[in-house]
């Protein structure tokens, strides 16, 4: 709930900062837009790390006795995620309906018996239809984003917690949360790229984010080592034979985030407007609606052909 109240007064504060500099400059308004982002995005990964971080150090003395009872503790700090989800469901729900209700009272009151412009502000229901986009945009986004990442990290500390290594080597616990504190600080980093120099085309936006992400991956190895020796014991042991060390741990990281930067340019090849994909579906429309139609849908289903295909590798690579 916090990270979609913080979401939305840094988005009402920005947006129209964002549209005045655009009447201007590219370069401002792009600033502006991406300050109010990293603003939401910073303060929900430290919340959730911060939390979660709170819950575990508070459930271990309450719940742990031996190994085993580290499964049922996390399983009940699932619910952490639970909450998160269950919060943008209000979110996203409630505000898509008051959107979508003051658009229709836009359009059928404002347009068509007033004959108001589509967005003109003596329209009231154009100001409820902004509300409605920030409550379901941006807090039901921002709370459906916390959700889903302190799900991931307490996943794979579920699956973790079958290792006896857990209670002979609690710092253990710490590894995906050491990650992401480092994350945030490689992120802080790599955010310094978007400001150096003009962009004054859409290109070079583009550009610069893909560039940034690049630095982000190759900033974060070497901090994937650091977190794997700081908080993993040298051998990981399990049930069976599994008997690793903190450098196995750190390859699947490694893979693991090398993929999703993969994941990443293939996505941004396949939806950016001067990529030819994208090009052979606009060229579409000059034919008909039919052809555009099956030309979108054709170029959606071999898009996930890549991603699919490099997650199974990234599986078995790991899984090895």
């Amino acid at each position: 709930m916090l990270s979609g109240y913080i979401g939305m007064r840094v988005a009402v504060f920005s947006n129209y900062r964002c549209a005045y500099k655009a009447q201007t400059s590219m370069t401002g308004s792009f600033g502006v837009a991406y300050r109010a982002g990293c603003v939401m995005g910073f303060t929900l990964t430290s919340l959730e790390n911060l939390i979660l971080l709170s819950i575990i150090i508070l459930y271990k003395n309450y719940y742990v006795n031996e190994y085993r009872d580290y499964r049922s503790m996390y399983e009940c700090i699932a619910g952490y995620g639970l909450g998160g989800s269950t919060i943008a469901l209000f979110g996203r729900v409630g505000g898509g309906i008051f959107d979508k209700a003051a658009e229709v009272g836009c359009d059928l009151i404002g347009k068509l018996e007033s004959g108001f412009e589509e967005l003109t502000p003596h329209n009231a229901a154009v100001i409820c239809n902004s509300v409605g986009n920030n409550v379901g945009d941006i807090a039901g986004m921002g709370s459906d984003i916390n959700g889903s990442l302190c799900e991931s990290s307490v996943a794979a500390l579920v699956i973790a917690a079958n290792s006896p290594t857990f209670y002979y080597h609690p710092n253990a616990l710490y590894y995906p949360l050491v990650l992401f504190a480092f994350a945030i600080v490689v992120c802080m980093l790599s955010s310094m790229i978007a400001f150096g120099g003009r962009a004054e085309t859409t290109k070079s936006i583009a550009d610069r984010l893909k560039n940034q992400l690049l630095f982000s991956t190759i900033l974060m190895i070497p901090c994937l080592w650091l977190s794997s020796y700081l908080t993993l014991p040298q051998r990981l042991f399990g049930l069976g034979n599994i008997d690793r060390t903190p450098t196995s741990a750190f390859m699947c990281t490694v893979i693991g985030i090398v993929g999703g930067l993969i994941i990443g340019y293939v996505t941004e090849y396949y939806t950016t407007q001067n990529s030819t994909p994208a090009r052979e579906v606009a060229r579409a429309c000059e034919v008909g609606a039919a052809t555009n139609i099956i030309s979108g849908v054709a170029l959606g289903y071999s898009s996930t052909l890549i991603p699919a295909l490099l997650l199974s590798a990234i599986t078995f690579v790991c899984h090895y």
